[in-house]
C-alpha cells in the first residue's frame, strides 16, 4: 500500500519556501542557516518579466503597467491614460510541472490635471494538483487531489505631490488555502495589508547630456498576521522594505541606458530557537514562542531591526541587494540584465538574470530568464513572460 499523508500543510509550505530560498547542504551551513520565516511566501515573487530581467529590480525603474507590485507611486508619472499587463511565471520547473504564478495589473489616470492614478492587481499562485488521502495500487477507487493556492487582490491610489515627487497607498486582501478538504484542523488563511510608497524623478545635467535620476521606496504588506488553524497560531506575512535609486542616461537621440540599485529587507522578527533541553530552558523557549505568536504585525516590524541573534552584523545580512541595467533603442527594443544577492545564512538566493522586450504602439512583450550562481538551486532556469497593453494606443486603433 502506498500511503500519502492526509495533513499536507507542512509539505506545501516547504515547497513554497523552496521557491524563494535555497537551503545550503553542508553541515557548517546548516548550523548557521537562519532565514526569515513568513507565511504566503509567493507574495515575494517578482511577477513581471521586466523586473525579473534586471535581477528582481523595480522600485526606482521607469514607471510601467506592472508598477503596482514594485512601487505604485510610479503610476502618477505614467504618460498614458491607462494600461494593463498580464504576466505568467512557470515556477520550480526543475522539480514539478504544474506550479505557476499569474499576475494581472493595470492603472487608470483620474482627474483633468493628470496628477492622480488608480492601480489594481490580482495575483494567483497555484501549487498544482496535490494527492491526498490513501491510495492502494490495486484499488479501483480513484486517487483524489486538492489544489492549494495563494492569491492577493489589491488597489492603490497615487498622486503627484510636486512636479518631481509622488506618493501612493495600496490596500490588499490576501488568501492562502493550503488545507485538505478532509481535515478540520486546517483552514484557509486570510489577511489584510497595506503598502506605503514614494517615487521621485528629476533631470540632472551630466556632462553634455540630461540624465534622469530616480529614487523610490515601498513598504509593502503592512498588515495582519495569518492563521491556518483558526487562530491557534499566527504567522507573519512578508512585510518588506524596499529602497532604490537609478540613473537613466541618453547615449544619443535613439539609445539610452539605465542603471538601478535596490536594497530590500523583511520587516519580520526572527523566530525564536530552542537553545537547550533542560526544563527551565524549554519553559523559556515556550514563553518566547508565545510572545512571538501574540506579537502584532506592527510590533514585529519595529522588532525586526534589532532582534537578530548575531546583533547588528546579522541584521546587515538580512539586507538583499539587486543591481539591474536596461538598454533601450528608440524606446522600442530593450535588453536587460541584473544580479540578485541574498546572504548564504539568510536564504542564499544568488543569481543573474537576463531579459529582452519589444514595444509596438499598442503592446509590449517582455521575457526574462534566471541563471543561478549557486549549486542545486530550484529557481535556476526560471522563465517569466509579460504582455502589456497601452489603452491609448488601442483607442487610436479603434478610431
Amino acid at each position: 500500500m502506498i500511503r500519502i499523508c492526509r495533513s499536507i500543510l507542512p509539505v506545501i509550505i516547504m515547497v513554497s519556501l523552496m521557491s524563494l530560498t535555497y537551503i545550503p547542504v553542508t553541515a557548517q551551513d546548516k548550523k548557521e542557516f537562519a532565514p526569515i520565516n513568513t507565511a504566503v511566501p509567493s507574495l515575494s515573487i517578482a511577477p513581471d518579466a521586466r523586473g525579473g530581467g534586471m535581477g528582481d529590480n523595480g522600485v526606482s525603474t521607469l514607471p510601467d503597467e506592472n508598477s503596482q507590485y514594485w512601487n505604485p507611486a510610479k503610476y502618477a508619472f505614467m504618460t498614458s491614460k491607462a494600461g494593463v499587463a498580464l504576466s505568467y511565471t512557470p515556477w520550480l520547473r526543475k522539480l514539478v510541472n504544474d506550479v505557476a504564478l499569474a499576475n494581472l495589473a493595470g492603472y487608470y489616470k483620474i482627474g483633468d490635471n493628470d496628477l492622480q492614478a488608480i492601480g489594481a492587481s490580482l495575483r494567483y499562485f497555484s501549487l498544482g494538483d496535490v494527492p491526498t488521502g490513501e491510495y492502494q495500487g490495486n484499488s479501483t477507487t480513484p486517487q483524489t487531489y486538492i489544489n492549494p493556492y495563494e492569491m492577493a487582490l489589491d488597489v492603490s491610489y497615487s498622486r503627484k505631490l510636486s512636479e518631481y515627487y509622488s506618493m501612493a497607498v495600496a490596500l490588499r486582501y490576501i488568501r492562502s488555502d493550503m488545507s485538505s478538504k478532509e481535515t478540520e484542523e486546517q483552514t484557509a488563511g486570510n489577511a489584510f495589508a497595506a503598502d506605503v510608497a514614494g517615487y521621485l524623478e528629476k533631470y540632472v545635467i551630466m556632462g553634455n547630456a540630461e540624465a534622469l535620476w530616480s529614487l523610490g521606496f515601498n513598504v509593502s504588506n503592512i498588515g495582519t498576521k495569518i492563521s491556518y488553524d483558526g487562530g491557534e497560531t499566527n504567522q507573519f506575512i512578508p512585510t518588506t522594505l524596499r529602497l532604490g535609486t537609478g540613473l537613466l542616461y541618453p547615449l544619443d537621440e535613439y539609445n539610452r541606458i539605465g542603471f538601478y540599485l535596490d536594497l530590500s529587507k523583511y520587516l519580520v522578527p526572527t523566530l525564536p530557537k530552542s537553545e537547550g533541553s533542560t526544563a527551565e530552558e524549554q519553559e523559556h523557549y515556550e514563553e518566547l514562542k508565545k510572545k512571538y505568536n501574540d506579537m502584532s504585525g506592527i510590533s514585529g516590524m519595529v522588532r525586526s531591526f534589532s532582534d537578530a541573534p548575531g546583533g547588528f552584523s546579522e541584521e546587515l545580512q538580512e539586507v538583499n541587494v539587486s543591481i539591474g541595467a536596461e538598454y533601450s533603442y528608440n524606446e522600442q527594443f530593450f535588453i536587460r540584465g541584473g544580479y540578485y544577492y541574498e546572504n548564504p545564512n539568510k536564504g542564499n538566493r544568488q543569481y543573474f538574470s537576463i531579459g529582452t522586450g519589444f514595444r509596438m504602439s499598442v503592446f509590449q512583450l517582455d521575457a526574462a530568464y534566471l541563471i543561478s550562481t549557486v549549486q542545486s538551486n530550484p529557481l535556476d532556469q526560471t522563465l517569466r513572460f509579460s504582455l502589456s497593453f497601452d489603452m491609448d494606443g488601442l483607442k487610436g486603433l479603434v478610431r
